[in-house]
């Protein structure tokens, strides 16, 4: 039953845990301040042009060789790349049931997910490091639930291995609950609780009894309002809510969202063919049966 939760690769956490202590967090830190370079960067990554945002990350990551947040970003241009070549955020896997549940139907570029295993390993390193000195940084725990919901995205969309998928998602579980408990600004951070309770709400009700079973919970409509709160508020990752938000909202055939926020992407980013695609689409929607029910 777990194989068909290939989404679990994005499952980090489910809600803040309340009564935590919080610290002051970090505002020299691009997870609690946004960086402009960063900014750029990201920007470049959801235009699709995923060299220009790596090599911006990789100089930034020179000029600030203790923040982990440089290697995440580095990761992420990597698998997003890869997901783009897979088709995986697009409306036309979204609402195939078949690559919704089970994943890509190809195989990864080998070179491609080995840059980004090994942009991965530094980022835990430099964690571990800031860890040393202060085990709850907000850096630290932040970039660790990043690399782990990104590993677990790897090995449950690409590579199919979705009980590998479920033990990272289990770590980035853990670590996001702790960064959330004293961050809750860590706006980025918000996306990972929405989409837990979008997909586990999805699956079928053998696949939702054993995540249940493992303390993860489902409900599609509080997972939408989470994911939401990223994309009015998130740093980095707003527009990925953006996607997610829409992509989602045309399974549950809320069109007017999806248009509205496929109109949005298409005019910040004009020169996104996926995003004019998509809005295109979503103008003109024809849901299969069964989705989104």
């Amino acid at each position: 039953m777990l194989r068909h939760s290939y989404f679990l690769a994005l499952l980090l956490l489910l809600s803040p845990i309340p009564g935590f202590a919080r610290e002051a967090p970090d505002f020299g830190s691009p997870s609690f301040s946004t960086v402009p370079e960063l900014s750029v960067g990201f920007d470049l990554l959801y235009e699709q042009k995923f060299a220009e945002a790596r090599e911006g990350f990789t100089n930034w990551e020179s000029r600030n060789p203790q923040q982990p947040f440089g290697e995440v970003a580095v990761a992420a241009s990597y698998l997003f790349e890869e997901l783009s070549r897979q088709g995986v955020l697009t409306s036309d896997f979204f609402l195939n049931e078949k690559k919704f549940l089970h994943g890509i139907d190809a195989s990864p570029d080998p070179e491609r997910m080995s840059h980004f295993r090994d942009a991965l390993a530094r980022a835990r390193e430099l964690a571990a490091e800031r860890q040393k000195t202060n085990p709850n940084d907000g850096e630290a725990l932040l970039a660790l639930t990043l690399a782990a919901g990104m590993e677990s995205d790897a090995e449950s969309i690409l590579q199919k291995k979705h009980l590998a998928g479920l033990k990272h998602m289990k770590k980035a579980n853990g670590y996001a609950k702790e960064l959330l408990a004293q961050h809750p600004d860590a706006t980025d951070a918000y996306i990972a609780p929405g989409i837990a309770n979008y997909i586990i709400g999805s699956q079928g009700a053998g696949s939702r009894f054993v995540l249940r079973f493992d303390g993860i919970h489902g409900d599609k409509k509080l997972g939408m309002e989470q994911v939401a709160r990223t994309a009015e508020n998130g740093r980095y990752l707003r527009p990925f809510a953006k996607i997610i938000l829409a992509l989602a909202a045309r399974r549950e055939n809320q069109n007017a969202l999806a248009q509205k926020l496929f109109r949005e992407l298409s005019e910040q980013y004009p020169d996104s063919a996926l995003f004019a695609s998509e809005y295109a689409k979503a103008m003109s929607p024809s849901v299969p049966p069964g989705q989104g029910r």
